[in-house]
């Protein structure tokens, strides 16, 4: 018999809840591309319609480790988004623009 997630979390310590809490915070903030469009309820259908595409162009784009800046953001805008790049450092974030200005050239 299936449990709501509520009964099961009554049951919790309060360090597990905090520490379920923290976790899916950070699990939050990481997630695959195909994740995220799930995230925002979105198929991929739509999401091939909104980038003039196949949904099978869809689903290798969403499987692939490696790809284009360029489409990395289309693919976000399509969402409803805005791509930003970050280099993280142990002194700090520091936000990379280089390629938002080659955008905004084309």
């Amino acid at each position: 018999m299936a449990r709501k997630f509520k009964e099961l979390e009554s049951r919790m310590s309060a360090d597990a809840v905090t520490a379920s809490d923290r976790i899916y915070s950070q699990l939050k903030q990481t997630m695959a591309l195909e994740e995220l469009r799930d995230a925002l309820r979105m198929t991929q259908q739509e999401l091939a319609r909104a980038l003039h595409v196949d949904q099978s162009a869809v689903s290798k784009l969403e499987h692939r480790t490696d790809m284009y800046v360029s489409t990395l953001r289309r693919c976000i805008a399509a969402m409803g988004g805005e791509l930003e790049i970050r280099a993280v450092f142990p002194q700090g974030t520091v936000r990379i623009d280089q390629f938002e200005r080659a955008a905004a050239e084309d």
